[in-house]
C-alpha cells in the first residue's frame, strides 16, 4: 500500500511538471479575414500564463497590436510572420504600459518597425523604466495601412490608467487587451495599477460605441466568446461588493 501511494504521488508530480512544460512558447491562430491572434507565455505566481496579442496582414505589411510577453519570442514571431505571409511587420501599437504589452518595443525599434503608444502610456513607461515607442498619439487615432483602417479608443481607466482598445471596423473585431477579461477568468487578475471603480463605466462606453462587435479579444485566456465585456462587468460587480 505504501509503495502504491508513492507511485500515485509520483504520477501526480510528473503530470504537473508535464503540464507546465508542454505549452508552446508561441502559437498563432487565425481569427477572421487577415487577422491573427498570437499568444506567448510568461510566469505569473509560478504558473505559465498566456498573453494574447494580435496582428493584421495588409497589402503594405503587417500591423502588430501589442508585443510578445516572452522576449525570447520576438524574433521567432517576426520570422513566423514573414515565412507565413511573405511580408514584414511595419507597425506596432501597444495598448498599455505593462510588460506583456510593451516588452518588445525596443526590439521592434531596433528592427526599424514603427512603434506607437498613447502619450499617457509613454509617460508611464518613462516613469517605470519600461520599453518605449518611437511615436506617440495624443488622442483617439485612425490608422490606415494598406487596404485597412482601424482606430484606437481610450474609453477611460480600468486595468490601468492608460489602457486603450483597438477597433477593426471591417471585421468588427474589438481588441481590448487586459482591459477585458476572458469568459474563462474567475477574477480580475493583477489589479496593482487598476481603477476598479472607474472600470465598469469604461467598459460600458465601449459597449455603446461598438455595439456590433463580432469578436472581442481579451488580454489573457480564451477569446471564443464575444461576451467577455459582459463577463468583465460581472467580475467587477462581484469585486466591488467585497
Amino acid at each position: 500500500m505504501r509503495n502504491f501511494q508513492f507511485l500515485i504521488i509520483g504520477l501526480l508530480l510528473c503530470s504537473s511538471l508535464f503540464a507546465q512544460e508542454s505549452y508552446q512558447p508561441l502559437t498563432i491562430t487565425p481569427l477572421t479575414g487577415n487577422i491573427y491572434i498570437y499568444t506567448t507565455y510568461n510566469l505569473y505566481k509560478g504558473e505559465p500564463v498566456p498573453a494574447n496579442s494580435m496582428y493584421l496582414v495588409t497589402d503594405s505589411g503587417v500591423v502588430m497590436i501589442d508585443t510578445p510577453w516572452d522576449s525570447t519570442q520576438n524574433q521567432p514571431l517576426l520570422d513566423s510572420i514573414e515565412r507565413k505571409h511573405h511580408k514584414k511587420v511595419v507597425l506596432c501599437i501597444a495598448t498599455h504600459s505593462h510588460a506583456d504589452r510593451t516588452g518588445g518595443l525596443s526590439f521592434l525599434n531596433q528592427h526599424g518597425i514603427k512603434t506607437y503608444t498613447s502619450k499617457q502610456t509613454d509617460d508611464i513607461c518613462v516613469a517605470t523604466n519600461e520599453h518605449r515607442p518611437t511615436f506617440v498619439f495624443l488622442k483617439d487615432t485612425v490608422f490606415k495601412v494598406g487596404q485597412y483602417s482601424f482606430n484606437t479608443c481610450y474609453a477611460g481607466e480600468g486595468h490601468t490608467p492608460d489602457n486603450i482598445a483597438v477597433w477593426f471596423p471591417k471585421d468588427k473585431v474589438l481588441y481590448g487587451g487586459c482591459l477585458i477579461k476572458s469568459t474563462e477568468a474567475t477574477d480580475l487578475g493583477y489589479t496593482g495599477n487598476a481603477n476598479v471603480k472607474a472600470w465598469p463605466n469604461t467598459l460600458k462606453k465601449l459597449q455603446r460605441k461598438y455595439p456590433d462587435r463580432a469578436f472581442v479579444i481579451p488580454g489573457h485566456e480564451s477569446w471564443a466568446s464575444k461576451l467577455s465585456l459582459e463577463h468583465t462587468l460581472k467580475l467587477l460587480k462581484e469585486n466591488n461588493k467585497q
